[in-house]
């Protein structure tokens, strides 16, 4: 028998937090929840999730913080946050300490159920796969652990943003559009509105060029998408 996937969430609003527990229950993931970051971390330690739903404005301990003290010991397991702040700043920060996904809210469960399936869906697509090395200039980017080696420094990216890569990668020197980035990536159709994609490579960009502002290796190609070279 197939363990269920356990989910972690940690969000105050308790009447989102009663129906998220209805929707992913009847999807048959076992739900667990706590109101603050020092509950949710106390959570994360019993129940060892296999993904993290995290809002970010949180009483006490946020849910920055939350972030980055579950990755400063846990660099696998996924985190998506909540957050009501759509601004593309805020949504970079969270990504940078170490979220691997984002719903901004309001939004609609359906949405959420979407991107938790496509996360568990890349995570096993991940297990699967042997180890492999991605170069960024004169940086490796190990696949596997979805992080990099950076001035004596491991720096993490997260198994979205390393899956961006990958898929430059693979189309090294020629665009890939965001539309097939979104479908391969995530399994997503793409829309006008849609800057998931735009917002990763800003995080690639910070975490492995030199000059985000002037990126020489993961670049823009105007009217098509992002190339890798």
């Amino acid at each position: 028998m197939v363990a269920k996937r356990k989910i972690l969430i940690i969000e105050d609003e308790k009447d989102l937090v009663l129906g998220l527990k209805d929707a992913f229950g009847f999807e048959g993931y076992e739900v667990r929840s706590a109101d603050t970051g020092e509950k949710g971390m106390d959570l994360v330690e019993e129940m060892n999730p296999d993904l993290l739903i995290l809002d970010l404005m949180l009483p006490g301990m946020n849910g920055y913080q939350v972030c980055s003290r579950v990755r400063a010991s846990d660099r696998v397991t996924p985190i998506l946050i909540l957050s009501a702040r759509s601004q593309e700043n805020d949504i970079i920060r969270g990504l940078e300490a170490g979220a691997d996904d984002y719903v901004t809210k309001p939004f609609s469960v359906g949405e959420l159920l979407a991107r938790v399936r496509a996360i568990f869906r890349r995570l096993d697509t991940s297990n699967k796969r042997s180890n492999s090395i991605v170069k960024v200039g004169d940086t490796e980017v190990d696949v596997a652990a979805h992080s990099a080696w950076i001035n004596g420094a491991q720096v993490d990216l997260g198994f979205y943003a390393t899956a961006i890569l990958q898929l430059l990668d693979e189309h090294r020197g020629e665009p890939v559009s965001r539309d097939d980035i979104l479908d391969t990536v995530w399994g997503m159709d793409a829309n006008p509105t849609n800057r998931t994609v735009d917002n990763f490579i800003m995080k690639l960009r910070r975490k492995l060029e030199k000059d985000p502002a002037q990126p020489r290796h993961i670049l823009t190609v105007y009217g098509q998408g992002y190339k890798l070279v």
